[in-house]
């Protein structure tokens, strides 16, 4: 059985493989989703462009699945990426690491029902949507699984999260797992069965990452410390100061310019969300560690229940390989 995206794997092997182009060029492409975090506020700022004097192409997509598909065509130097489909990619063998946790998602990930269901069992016959490939859809499964349910059992839709918006309001689901803004809009008119941060609790933590192509960050070391250090200092600010960011706040009208969100659900949204220091991210909680750290078993873990699921092939022995410390350390010591 071929790969869901095997033929982009190979493209992007002949486009990466064509010289040091990354090397000569100072114009890249970055896919962001639509997550609320304080990384938002140097793109519209952008910091990126000022701080390197790189071009910045930003490219929105609905989902990680993707996000690692555009990557692997060649299409996409760096980007944004729920665990699950970090996981993937890393499992498919693509030429990508992980450096930077964007966000411990924490509780930021709900599933939304409708208030006639009350139990997990009367999801039965229900529609539910979420993106595949993606940390939503990976806490679903894993949820249904513990609940004793499969997923034939009921209706799991693959949809992006505009869409599952729009269908929510017009009343064509039952639930949705999702995060903001979606999850906000979700809970105007339903209730939450379980969050992602008790489906941690069950052993299946998720995080949000951001990843590279490693041909692009050999040829670019600088670019690459210059961007952590954008990204960490923008997630201290915040940290040190969440009260000030307020609705009416140019921080917060900047999250909501980029992730689509309404500023007044902003704030909370922002709250369900860890967002990991430059020496948290460097230690074994997070990318440091090797293959006992804490990036790396959550990869290996998520693997091993996607390809459970049918999602993947193969689990590799260690996903260590997928996670590069390097960057954090470098910008750390700087």
């Amino acid at each position: 059985m071929k790969t869901w995206f095997g033929a982009a794997l190979a493209a992007g092997a002949m486009l990466f493989g064509a010289s040091g182009a990354w090397a000569q060029s100072k114009t890249l492409t970055v896919a962001y989703q639509d997550m609320m975090n304080p990384w938002r506020v140097a793109m519209a700022n952008k910091e990126v462009e000022k701080e390197t004097g790189y071009t910045i192409n930003w490219r929105q997509f609905g989902g990680g699945g993707d996000v690692i598909r555009a990557m692997a065509s060649g299409d996409i130097q760096i980007g944004e990426a729920g665990s699950a489909a970090v996981a993937t990619a890393a499992s498919q063998g693509m030429d990508v690491e992980l450096f930077w946790i964007l966000e411990d998602i924490g509780a930021a990930e709900a599933l939304v029902v409708k208030p006639a269901i009350k139990t997990p069992q009367d999801l039965k016959g229900k529609r539910i949507a979420t993106p595949f490939v993606s940390t939503s859809h990976y806490q679903l499964m894993f949820a249904l699984e513990k609940w004793g349910l499969k997923p034939n059992e009921l209706q799991v839709l693959n949809m992006r999260p505009a869409d599952i918006g729009a269908a929510w309001q017009r009343g064509d689901l039952d639930g949705t797992f999702i995060w903001d803004p979606v999850l906000a809009q979700a809970k105007k008119n339903g209730h939450v069965l379980i969050t992602s941060a008790q489906v941690g609790e069950m052993g299946r933590p998720t995080f949000d990452g951001m990843l590279v192509s490693r041909k692009f960050a050999q040829a670019n070391p600088d670019f690459m410390v210059k961007l952590v250090k954008i990204m960490a200092k923008n997630d201290a600010a915040y940290m040190a100061n969440k009260a000030g960011w307020t609705v009416q706040s140019p921080q917060i009208q900047a999250v909501a310019k980029i992730s689509g969100a309404k500023p007044e659900d902003v704030p909370d949204g922002m709250a369900l969300y860890g967002f990991p220091s430059l020496e948290q991210q460097a230690s074994a909680k997070w990318l440091g560690g090797g293959k006992e750290g804490g990036a790396a078993k959550a990869l290996a873990a998520t693997a091993g229940f996607l390809k459970e699921q049918g999602r993947i092939e193969k689990v590799l022995p260690d996903y260590s390989a997928a996670v590069n410390p390097e960057w954090v350390k470098r910008a750390a010591a700087k």
